[in-house]
């Protein structure tokens, strides 16, 4: 299964919703190459695994909006609502706040970048939160969402099982583990996700 509800995992921290308000891609990368057009891109850090110019460019038409951190929209040509963590703002239909994303301990993903996560609200009045790379942090036990985009992959990231008691703690109505099967994580890291918390889904990656 690749899908659940509206929701596509394609590949990594990669994904596209098919919300009712629109088309929304998060940190579009590798896409599969019927991907179409893009309402709505989030962008979560100017990472190349996940801010991708030219996946961009293959989803972007002159009426698609973009959310990003600074940093990746100074790398784009064009409009851009440029966001910060703890922000609320209006994209078009949509309302999107941010959180802070990073790293407590690691070098990787500094918090002092200003990298976000998203809290998206769809169409239907559903919250799906997309973390960004990150470590479990405080602020994460706080959000009331109803399907939180976990990363499990170790590393660069919160581990498997952190996710999963993260999730635990967030109570999500879905948790879906990302962050795995490509550069870092396996399938078994997104099983201990599962394993700690039962309303977990593992999708299969879309791409090719």
């Amino acid at each position: 299964m690749t899908q659940f509800g509206p929701v596509t995992w394609l590949g990594h921290a990669s994904f596209r919703i098919d919300d009712t308000l629109g088309r929304v891609y998060v940190d579009p990368w590798k896409l599969p190459p019927e991907s179409p057009p893009a309402d709505l891109i989030l962008v979560t850090h100017a990472h190349d695994d996940h801010f991708s110019p030219d996946d961009l460019r293959r989803i972007r038409t002159s009426r698609t909006l973009v959310c990003c951190t600074a940093d990746v929209a100074n790398m784009l040509e064009g409009p851009t609502t440029v966001v910060k963590p703890d922000m609320s703002v209006t994209v078009g239909p949509w309302s999107v706040a941010t959180i802070s994303a990073g790293n407590q301990r690691k070098a990787f993903h500094p918090l002092a970048k200003g990298w976000v996560g998203y809290v998206l609200t769809l169409g239907d009045g559903r919250r799906l939160l997309h973390t960004g790379d990150t470590d479990a942090l405080p602020h994460h036990d706080l959000l009331k969402v109803d399907i939180a985009l976990l990363p499990c992959g170790g590393t660069y990231t919160m581990d498997g099982e952190e996710a999963g008691c993260l999730a635990q703690r967030m109570a999500p109505g879905t948790a879906v583990p990302m962050h795995w099967g490509d550069i870092v994580g396996t399938r078994a890291d997104a099983e201990k996700v599962l394993k700690h918390y039962s309303r977990t889904i593992i999708l299969d990656p879309a791409r090719r």
